[in-house]
């Protein structure tokens, strides 16, 4: 009957929605199968996820967001409209209004194309939130103290680093290295080591099955198959740990530069409340296997996981979703 607030995490991997009172409903990921040549959306989330690299001509597989930031905005609006309408929030008296993330440093512009988007896809009252807040919400942080909290967001298109007081952002940092990249150097290590092509797909297998970035830590290995690019043919061959850990190396440097400047950037007596509490991941990015003991031994400051990374940014959506009056009094 009448609509309901709706928290949106619009990643560039996923999708999650939190519909209030009914906790997290969507999860799914951003991609949209459409037909080239009538542009219809054939597909959108999962099914359409299936079809990557396995399409015929006239039909691609899109994912309209890249780096945090809507690439494609008709296609987003497509995809998100399929999504709130999948979320069954839509009343009678009105539209459900709607609660979004964003990364931290992106453009009036980029803020402008996703305010859009939401609203041309049935949102009512948008009302954006940056991306690390929410996350450390969403881990359970009480960032509304006078004390530091640091979070790093890493997601599919940008990895989000801030330090958290008094329920604000003091510094951060937002750079587009991330899951996506993650799976783009694999591919660029195996094609380099081996002449050898392997889709997207075959690249977050490793990643997810035998990858790690702490070396040593992980003594595992996988048969791939690809295109020999001298020959043409397909083949296979065995990938080990090591190597994949070899592959990450120069985008996992780029995520520690990042962290080691929002620290230098941090005022002292922030910086000795997060060596007390330690510093948070999130993210599906937290989930690659050492990445918490080579950030704590880079950085000097323990590393926790979140529980149930994934999902903390749009968790915290929903916790401000609780509070969203108070929210929309204080802008």
């Amino acid at each position: 009957m009448f609509s309901k607030d709706i928290g949106i995490d619009l990643g560039t991997a996923n999708v999650l929605i939190h519909v209030k009172g009914r906790g997290v409903i969507i999860n799914e990921p951003s991609v949209v199968a459409i037909d080239n040549e009538t542009k219809q959306v054939l597909k959108v989330g999962e099914e359409a996820r299936q079809m990557v690299g396995r399409t015929p001509g006239n039909i691609v597989a899109i994912r309209p967001l890249k780096d945090g930031v809507i690439a494609d905005f008709e296609i987003t609006e497509a995809m998100l409209r399929h999504f709130i309408n999948k979320a069954g929030v839509k009343g009678f008296f009105g539209k459900p209004r709607i609660l979004i993330c964003a990364p931290t440093e992106i453009t009036s512009v980029e803020h402008k194309a996703i305010r859009e988007a939401a609203q041309k896809s049935g949102g009512g009252e948008i009302i954006l939130e940056q991306e690390p807040k929410a996350a450390a919400i969403g881990a359970g942080l009480d960032i509304f103290q006078p004390s530091g909290n640091m979070v790093i967001d890493i997601g599919g298109g940008t990895t989000d680093i801030a330090v958290l007081s008094m329920g604000d952002v003091v510094t951060a940092a937002s750079i587009k290295v991330a899951g996506d990249k993650f799976d783009q150097a694999i591919m660029t290590y195996i094609k380099r080591k081996y002449n050898l092509l392997i889709g997207d797909r075959t690249a977050e297998e490793m990643k997810i099955n035998i990858g790690t970035v702490f070396k040593g830590s992980r003594n595992e290995s996988m048969d791939i198959r690809g295109r020999d690019l001298v020959t043409g043919l397909p083949i296979s061959i065995t990938v080990t740990s090591d190597e994949v850990c070899e592959a990450l190396k120069e985008p996992i440097s780029a995520i520690i530069t990042a962290a080691k400047s929002v620290l230098e950037k941090t005022p002292p007596e922030l910086s000795a409340d997060i060596i007390d509490k330690g510093i948070i991941l999130t993210g599906g990015g937290a989930y690659l296997h050492g990445i918490d003991q080579l950030l704590s031994e880079e950085l000097r400051v323990p590393v926790l996981i979140a529980d149930d990374p994934m999902t903390c940014v749009v968790k915290g959506t929903g916790i401000m979703l609780e509070n969203l009056d108070k929210l929309t009094k204080k802008r």
